[in-house]
This record gives structure tokens, sequence and C-alpha cells, in this order.
């Protein structure tokens, strides 16, 4: 089953970051995401679809990545992003 990025269910709706804060991510109930790096805020903007755990990103550019949501935690291009807690 495949969970749509516009549901506002989705869990993984929010932000996510690096342990340092310097990549930040924000996947946007609409199923856009907008990345900030370190002071540059929307570095890059896209698209994103969830599938199970799994989500591939497409970039303004035309640039694919994926990623994988394992124990709350988002494994992404060797990164490793947290939810961020407010």
């Amino acid at each position: 089953m495949t969970k749509q990025a516009s549901n506002n269910s989705n869990p993984y709706v929010g932000m996510w970051v690096t342990e340092d804060r310097y990549i930040r991510h924000e996947l946007l109930p609409n199923g856009r995401y907008d990345e900030a790096r370190g002071k540059k805020e929307s570095a890059y903007r896209g698209s994103y679809t969830i599938t199970g755990d799994h989500i591939d990103y497409k970039d303004d550019t035309g640039f694919t990545a994926d990623g994988d949501f394992r124990n709350g935690i988002l494994y992404h291009a060797g990164m490793v992003l947290y939810r961020e807690n407010n």
C-alpha cells in the first residue's frame, strides 16, 4: 500500500534534521519538500513520494535521491536525519 505524501495523516510529514542541524528537510503535507543547508534556506526544493517506509525525492532540477525510515530515523544519501523536536 502506498502512503500518499498529500495525506495529512502521513507519520513522516514534518522537519527532519541532522544531529548538527546543518541539513534540514521539511516534508510538507502536500508532497513537496524544502531542504536547508547551513544558513542557506531552501537550498533544494522538490517533490517526494513515500511507499511504506521508503522515500523517493525529485528536486525541481530533476535530480533524484531516496532514503528509508527505520526506527524513527531517516537514512538518506549517507546522512542520518532525526525528527525535530520543538
